[in-house]
């Protein structure tokens, strides 16, 4: 079905003739999307606000990666898709890498080197104003030993005073370092033709399949979003520490689960609305929201042996007001103990009464309790979230229903319900066109009623209403 129908029959309006139904395709399904393709990767390496995640919103055309005034922003492996001259790649970000580095810094620096293990080339950047320090002396010398392609950038390099410097970058040892300005785009044309000639056509590691659903992990801060990734991949794909906040960009991952792909995405804890956010934090919630309505499927990570909080149902109602399907996954529950259990089936009966309908798994992220569980869950979850009910079996559904409880009557009328359509999926769309107005109660009832006869576990639904328009009588 067009965009256009779509968005005319999914709010509530009026209709004149049963002529306007003639020109809906009822039985129209969604694409199926474009397959998935494996491409090459590029990673983006340096010490500490150099201006790689600046250099990584130049190649990738648009500002996704979080950049703020002050180092250590970035911390995560974080993947973006880039297009140059008709071929496309993966650009994956990275936090500053310090050889000596303690604590979340050792965790960040981790990253960077897996990132550089995994990458079928290297940027290394350096900031040419301040010149070859011992920490890019150091990154350089595990780079040589590197089979890997390396580019050295010479980033900072506003005007041509500044060119002059960057000849003493010849003495890393990496080839002939490229002037760029990140922040005004000098010489990132150039940049970017080296960068195609040293990628491969297929990336060194490719994964099979089709296009992989997109799943969103949301919730929180520290409530274990960034541990549940690492455990389903079997690998460090973002950084875990106990601070909380410690994921700022988005972190995207190819996963295999099942026997599939699945493209994960860990987003930033949400910790403040929106409006009350700043620098690198509403940045952050920018960057949820986005991934949010990029994914298929959202898991909703709730922190199961502390009460809920304002902030778990603010980000419960982002995914809902969005449409995408829903899996909420209680975790830590290995620290659950009895009377908690009973706590939090009384703060389930009064704070998620809006996601009634939402798939729910107790898991473990640091043991790996349950985890297993959570592909069936979002199996059933998009199934759902797809799922188109034929026109004919509807209304006979639907007058079964009406028959057995019409609905209440308005001003001394009572509605009828003359036709329903699907008008769409992605979340499951019903329209319903009827003579009078219907209560928002027996809405409710319909949709009930709906999830009973047609099992939509774990999407939403949405019912609208386009009331017939009364006739104005002709001339007296």
């Amino acid at each position: 079905m067009s965009d256009d129908l779509v968005t005319e029959f999914a709010g509530d309006g009026v209709w004149n003739e049963e002529s306007e139904w003639d020109h809906l395709d009822l039985e129209a399904a969604d694409g199926e999307g474009e397959p998935y393709v494996a491409v090459p990767t590029l990673a983006v390496v340096g010490r500490p606000n150099v201006g790689k995640s600046t250099l990584v919103n130049r190649i990738i055309g648009r500002r996704e990666a979080v950049v703020e005034d002050v180092p250590g922003v970035t911390r995560d492996r974080v993947s973006y898709e880039a297009n140059w001259s008709g071929r496309r790649f993966l650009v994956q970000d990275t936090g500053g890498w310090e050889p000596d580095a303690k604590g979340l810094q050792q965790a960040v620096a981790r990253q960077a080197e897996l990132a550089m293990g995994t990458a079928d080339a290297i940027l290394l950047v350096v900031d040419a104003v301040v010149g070859a320090t011992a920490t890019d002396e150091a990154v350089a010398r595990v780079l040589r030993r590197s089979k890997t392609p390396v580019i050295l950038v010479a980033n900072k390099v506003d005007d041509g005073r500044t060119e002059s410097e960057v000849a003493a970058l010849w003495s890393l040892g990496l080839g002939q370092p490229y002037s760029v300005s990140a922040t005004h785009g000098r010489g990132t044309g150039d940049l970017l033709d080296e960068v195609l000639a040293k990628l491969p056509e297929t990336p060194r590691e490719g994964i099979p399949g089709g296009g992989p659903r997109r799943v969103a992990l949301v919730g929180k801060p520290n409530v274990g979003k960034s541990s549940l990734l690492n455990k389903l991949s079997g690998d460090e794909r973002s950084v875990v520490h106990d601070v909380a906040g410690t994921t700022v960009d988005p972190v995207d991952s190819i996963v295999e689960l099942g026997g599939r792909p699945w493209r994960f995405v860990d987003t930033a804890g949400l910790r403040k609305r929106v409006s009350h956010a700043s620098g690198a934090e509403f940045y952050a919630s920018l960057r949820t929201k986005s991934a949010i309505e990029a994914a298929e499927v959202a898991i909703l990570l709730i922190d199961a042996h502390e009460p809920l909080t304002e902030q778990d149902l603010r980000v419960l109602s982002m995914v809902a007001d969005t449409g995408r399907a829903l899996v909420i996954a209680f975790n830590k529950w290995d620290l659950v103990d009895e009377d908690r259990r009973l706590m939090l089936d009384k703060e389930i009966d009064r704070d998620l009464v809006r996601v009634p309908w939402a798939s729910r798994v107790n898991i473990s992220a640091r043991t790996g309790r349950a985890v297993q569980k959570l592909v069936p869950a979002l199996d059933t979850a998009l199934e759902s979230w797809d799922k188109r009910i034929p026109t004919g079996r509807l209304n006979t559904w639907l007058k079964e229903v009406v028959a057995a409880t019409p609905p209440p009557m308005r001003g001394g009328r009572l509605p009828r319900i003359m036709f329903a359509t699907q008008a769409s999926t992605r979340p499951p769309t019903f329209v319903l066109f009827t003579t009078g107005f219907l209560e928002a109660g027996y809405r409710r009832f319909l949709e009930r009623r709906l999830r009973e006869e047609f099992n939509f576990d774990g999407s939403p639904i949405r019912v609208s209403v386009r009331v017939r328009e009364k006739r104005d009588r002709k001339n007296r």
